[in-house]
Parts: C-alpha cells; sequence; structure tokens
C-alpha cells in the first residue's frame, strides 16, 4: 500500500507542476504583454508569491476537495485515475494553446473516476454544482470588476499625460502580479492539497471524519512547491493567446486586469469554492478591454476559450474513467 501511495502522490504533485507551467499564463501574461517584466523575471516573481500563498489562506478549498467524492468512494485508483485525466487535458489543451481550466480538469477527472467505480451517487453534488456555478461567475465577475476598475483609473488618471500613467502603472504592475499570484497559489495549490489528503484518507492516513480533518503541512508545502517550480518553468505559448490574443493592454490595463482578477480569487478562496484561475483573468481582460472599445476585444479568440472551458469537466472526466476502467482490466484494486 505505501508504495502506491508514494506513486500516486507522486503523480499528484506532477499535476501540479504541470498545473503550475499551464497556469503561469495568467499569473505573468499581462506583466509579459505589457513589457513591465521579461518573461524570465516575471515567472521567478508569479513563482515566489505562488509559493508564499499558504501564509496567507487557510486551507478551506482543500478541504471541500477531500470530502467533494463520498469517502466510501475514494481509492488510491479512482484518485490516480483523476490525476490521469486532468494531466492528459491539461498537456492537450497546452499543446493547441488554449487556456482551459486545469482546476476544473482536476475536479472533472475525479468526479469521472469516482462516478465509473459507483456511480453518481458516489459524488457531493451541492459542492459540485456550486463548483459549476462558479465556472459562469468568476469569468463575469472579473470581467465587471475589470470594466469598474479600469473606468475608475481612467476618471482618475484621464488627465495626465500618457508617459505620467504608463511610468504609474508599470510599477503598480508589480503589485498587482504580486497579488495575482497569491491568489493564484491559494486557490490552486489547495486543489491538489485535497487530493492528496482524499489519498491519504483512502489508506487511513487521515480521519475519515469530515470535522477532524486538516491537511498536513508537508503537503502543504509540497503542493505549493511543485505548483512554484511549474511557475518558473513557464507557459509561453498560452502566455501569447491571453496576454496578446485576447486584448491588447497597456500597463494601466494590465494593472486593473490583475488586479480585478485577485479580487475574485480571494473572494473565492475565502468561501472555500474551486475557482479557475484562467476563467478569472481572461474575463477581467475582457473587461479592461471593452471599456476602451468592444471591438478592441478579439472574441474570436474568447469563443475557443469558452468551448475549451465547456468541455474540460465532462472530457477530463470521461478520460479519467477510461483510465479507472483499464486500471480495473489490469487487476489492479478498484
Amino acid at each position: 500500500m505505501l508504495p502506491a501511495l508514494v506513486a500516486v502522490i507522486a503523480l499528484a504533485l506532477l499535476f501540479d507542476f504541470v498545473n503550475g507551467l499551464h497556469d503561469s499564463a495568467n499569473s505573468i501574461a499581462t506583466v509579459v504583454s505589457t513589457r513591465v517584466l521579461s518573461p524570465r523575471v516575471a515567472v521567478v516573481w508569479a513563482a515566489f508569491f505562488n509559493f508564499v500563498a499558504f501564509l496567507l489562506f487557510e486551507s478551506t478549498v482543500a478541504s471541500n476537495i477531500a470530502h467533494g467524492v463520498k469517502g466510501s468512494v475514494v481509492s488510491l485508483t479512482v484518485v490516480a485515475g483523476g490525476l490521469i485525466g486532468a494531466l492528459v487535458w491539461d498537456v492537450l489543451t497546452w499543446w493547441v494553446a488554449l487556456p482551459s481550466s486545469s482546476s476544473h480538469a482536476l475536479l472533472g477527472g475525479f468526479a469521472g473516476a469516482a462516478v465509473a467505480k459507483g456511480g453518481l451517487g458516489s459524488l457531493d453534488l451541492p459542492f459540485l454544482g456550486r463548483t459549476a456555478l462558479f465556472i459562469v461567475i468568476s469569468p463575469v465577475l472579473g470581467l465587471l470588476l475589470g470594466a469598474a476598475t479600469m473606468r475608475l483609473l481612467m476618471a482618475l488618471f484621464g488627465k495626465r499625460s500618457p508617459h505620467f500613467v504608463d511610468h504609474v502603472f508599470r510599477r503598480g504592475q508589480l503589485l498587482s502580479a504580486a497579488l495575482y499570484s497569491l491568489g493564484h497559489g491559494g486557490n490552486d495549490a489547495q486543489k491538489t492539497m485535497g487530493i492528496i489528503t482524499a489519498a491519504l484518507i483512502s489508506t487511513g492516513h487521515l480521519s475519515r471524519d469530515v470535522h477532524d480533518r486538516s491537511v498536513p503541512l508537508w503537503v502543504v508545502l509540497a503542493c505549493h512547491a511543485a505548483m512554484a517550480l511549474g511557475t518558473m518553468t513557464g507557459g509561453w505559448r498560452i502566455v501569447r493567446t491571453l496576454g496578446m490574443g485576447v486584448a491588447k493592454l497597456q500597463p494601466v490595463g494590465g494593472f486593473a486586469a490583475e488586479t480585478s482578477g485577485a479580487a475574485t480569487l480571494f473572494i473565492a478562496t475565502k468561501l472555500g469554492i474551486p475557482v479557475s484561475t484562467t476563467h478569472t483573468i481572461a474575463g477581467a481582460i475582457m473587461g479592461v478591454g471593452s471599456v476602451t472599445k468592444l471591438s478592441a476585444v478579439r472574441w474570436g479568440v474568447a469563443n475557443r476559450m469558452l468551448v475549451a472551458w465547456l468541455l474540460t469537466i465532462p472530457c477530463a472526466g470521461a478520460i479519467s474513467a477510461i483510465a479507472f476502467l483499464l486500471a480495473t482490466l489490469l487487476g489492479i484494486p478498484s
């Protein structure tokens, strides 16, 4: 049992690494596209704040994910199947440069493997329903906050010279990128923390009692470190799509988008809701871009992203279900 548990934890940390690589674009796309930081410096900046996020946020999201599937159904094979589905979907969307949600890929994968084993009754449907609702809420909230923030900044700085505004918000983007990276690390790393917690519960290393459960410190540190390392590796294919393909931004727009996205992530993490950092920053960029001119947003790119978002949960779930069924056919205990 112990070697299998170690293998599943390693697979989970690999997913966290890929998540950091895949979603590093979310933290640095605007600060790179506005040329405030070079790509190399930007990923180090984002990785640092990804890692230290555990100092600010409680592990509410991780705890919720850990009991999103009924404990009686959770096994190492279910967890591994879920991780495989999420990893495959992440790599596929990274390859075609689509900023899909690693978060929803993981949730869809975990749910798909659980359904393959125990049917729909194995799921905490209210929790998954709230999470699915935030597929719509998080980009819309990011869009509204992005538009409102941009309008406020235009009202405050509209009469200042472009050179002054550019100078101020080049510095301001260092702060907004740091805030967004904190929100990214605080919400996204917790999803893998929840998956590892579920694996520990299934093997008896943690209590099954929902009210007597905490995420071990070593799990917290390992997940944040894996994500930070992935972020440092970078994801330039998706940076181009998010930072340059959705809307062309100046530093003031980058500041507005990152700050609005960070606020959305902070709210969701406080509520214990796993949300997509990809959805959030993409919505914020659209909101900022639409303030100056609706045609500034490249809606064709946005439509491609929307299709990827809608496909993520069912596709990751299907891949995970297949992986689980293949494992059982090979004689691996379910």
